[in-house]
Order: C-alpha cells, then structure tokens, then sequence
C-alpha cells in the first residue's frame, strides 16, 4: 500500500530561489558572472566627509545617552514605588 518510488527524479522546478542578491554567490539574470564585494563597495557612492563623520557619532551617543536616561528614571521609579508603596 505504502510503495515509495526507487528513484527520485529531478523535474527542474525551483522550489526556492537561492540566488539572492548581495550574497558573494550571486548570479545576475543577464551575466552568469559573480558578484565581486570588492566592485560592489567602490559603487555605493561618495564616501562620507568628517563633517557628517561628526554628526552621525554625535546622534549616536545622544541616542544612548537618551536610552540610558529611560533606563535611570525607570529604575529610579521603581525604587520609589517599591519603597514607599509596596513594602508598607
């Protein structure tokens, strides 16, 4: 009742496309040649100046910093309440 095949065999169809793009594997439909990272890195356009260097180290930290003050005033909230209200 239960009779698997002996043979399986390869009908061509792709169940998942493995070829995706921006990995070093990666076949363009028109060329059959592979992607260098070394070429794609020298397209991606302008390199970044010291001047926006600056700004983007500068929004980082605020960023942290702003995470850390979330962080201090709920754990300064928290040993508020649970002193003066939950441990009464």
């Amino acid at each position: 009742m239960n009779q698997q095949p002996d043979e399986i065999e390869d009908d061509g169809r792709v169940i998942c496309d493995m070829n995706v793009s921006g990995m070093p594997w990666h076949q363009d439909r028109n060329s059959q040649a592979i992607v260098s990272p070394r070429k794609d890195s020298r397209l991606r356009g302008d390199p970044i100046t010291k001047r926006e260097l600056r700004r983007y180290t500068w929004y980082a930290i605020l960023a942290g910093l702003v995470v850390v003050a979330i962080f201090s005033i709920v754990w300064i909230l928290f040993t508020l309440f649970a002193t003066q209200v939950w441990f009464r």
